[in-house]
């Protein structure tokens, strides 16, 4: 099983400036590749933006709620060796015994019926102590 740690920054909000990159939207690609790139050289994968909800001060006592968008990273996270838990797990789960073909069976199988034990006649149920008989 893979560990991960996540990375959250917010994205960017304008467009870098470039040789041949003139329109906005190319020049906001252009910063978001590049924020992409950075943190793909450090090991980070990039999963997706989401817009979430923050709540901010709005003068001495109120608030109002502002939309800010962010992207979210992972990376695997270096797998740790078995702890002594674990591997006390594992040599549980070799040792156990297994299940196998039955014996073959000693002598005859014993005999099924009635049991031996004689059962009282049926009579008139006492009433609970404290109940009137009707």
């Amino acid at each position: 099983m893979q560990r991960y740690e996540y990375k959250v920054i917010p994205a960017p909000r304008r467009g870098e400036k470039s040789r041949g990159v003139k329109t906005t939207e190319d020049r906001f690609a252009l910063a978001l590749t590049s924020v992409m790139n950075e943190l793909g050289r450090e090991g980070w994968d990039y999963i997706r933006a989401d817009t979430l909800p923050v709540d901010e001060r709005a003068g001495f006592t109120g608030t109002k709620t502002t939309f800010q968008n962010v992207l979210v990273f992972r990376r695997v996270i270096e797998a740790e060796a078995p702890t002594t838990r674990q591997l006390l797990a594992v040599e549980q789960v070799a040792a156990a015994p297994r299940l196998g073909p039955a014996e073959v069976p000693v002598g005859p199988a014993p005999a099924l019926g009635p049991a031996n034990v004689p059962v009282p006649a049926a009579g008139p149920v006492p009433a609970a102590p404290g109940l009137a008989a009707e």
